[in-house]
């Protein structure tokens, strides 16, 4: 028989949870939706803005019935929001999250919950902002969630999670947890991890003073201004959670920044040129999947 999702829990009311429950609202109107927060003021302001069903004060009661629990707190936090969990959950509950780091977060979930089932997953979505107002319903439309199961996950709990991710608008794609880690930290964690170092050096320069920076500010600038204004909790816990393969992408990067610092110092156009051109080529691409906007200047008003 198929399993069926008809409650969900989502534990971590930010722009992530809050954005699943409105989804949840929106798209699933026969599925009972339930939050918790561990801070007291949001899970206020949850209240305040309607986000779910059922706002509880517990997270044991939070999860006490639920089909589903996803768990949409910081990547450092999720063992403890787990084990937080564990009095209240029914014996053949999902439990999934949202993190953007996927081994060592599947591992510490399972030693949390041994006697539970573990599925993650990761919707590739998000904005700058944070906080239950942040979230939108549409945020996962056409956007991917990567799901990581265990190769002995049962195939019926596997494809409740894709489902339940498909109805929210999401796009699945199924992988193995260590790949995922490798892909993210190029596509995601190494440039949030640019753009912190990129908008920090330009603060710290002597010569240029922050005003100055704030006022001539050009698009690119800009660009890296809006990543860098992420979370820095959640981006502190990912950088730690997937320190090997940010690492090793990092590596792969000073050198391929150190082969572009000497065509610039030889005069070496053609090579820049035809780096240059083929980086235009990704972006192209990734226009041509559907993942981003092709408006003239990233769709700003003027």
């Amino acid at each position: 028989m198929a399993r069926t999702i008809g409650t969900v829990t989502v534990v971590g009311l930010g722009l992530i949870g809050s954005s699943i429950a409105r989804a949840v609202v929106a798209q699933l109107p026969d599925v009972t939706v339930t939050g918790h927060d561990a801070s007291a003021g949001v899970r206020a302001e949850a209240r305040a803005l309607g986000l779910c069903h059922r706002i509880a004060d517990d997270p044991a009661d939070a999860v006490a019935g639920a089909d589903l629990v996803i768990l949409a707190v910081p990547v450092g936090r999720m063992a403890e929001a787990a084990r937080a969990c564990a009095p209240g959950l029914k014996p053949d509950a999902i439990i999934s999250d949202v993190g953007s780091s996927k081994s060592g977060v599947g591992a510490a979930l399972r030693a949390a919950l041994p006697d539970h089932l573990v599925i993650p997953a990761h919707p590739v979505a998000g904005t700058e902002n944070s906080g239950p107002a942040a979230g939108f319903a549409t945020l996962f439309e056409g956007r991917w969630c990567i799901v990581t199961p265990a190769a002995d996950a049962p195939a019926d709990a596997v494809a409740a999670l894709t489902g339940f991710w498909q109805a929210l608008g999401a796009r699945i794609e199924t992988m193995d947890a260590a790949h995922h880690d490798l892909v993210l930290a190029v596509t995601s964690h190494l440039p949030h991890l640019i753009a912190y170092t990129i908008v920090g050096t330009a603060s710290e320069l002597e010569e240029v003073t922050e005003s100055e920076v704030i006022k001539y500010s050009a698009g690119g600038f800009r660009d890296f201004t809006r990543i860098a204004a992420s979370d820095p909790v959640m981006w502190r816990d990912v950088f730690l959670a997937n320190r090997d393969a940010v690492l090793a992408t990092l590596q792969r990067f000073n050198e391929d920044l150190t082969v572009l610092q000497q065509a610039i110092r030889r005069g070496d156009g053609d090579k820049l040129e035809a780096w240059f051109t083929r980086t235009r080529a990704i972006r192209r691409s990734i226009i041509a999947e559907g993942q981003d906007d092709p408006a003239p200047d990233f769709g700003r008003k003027h």
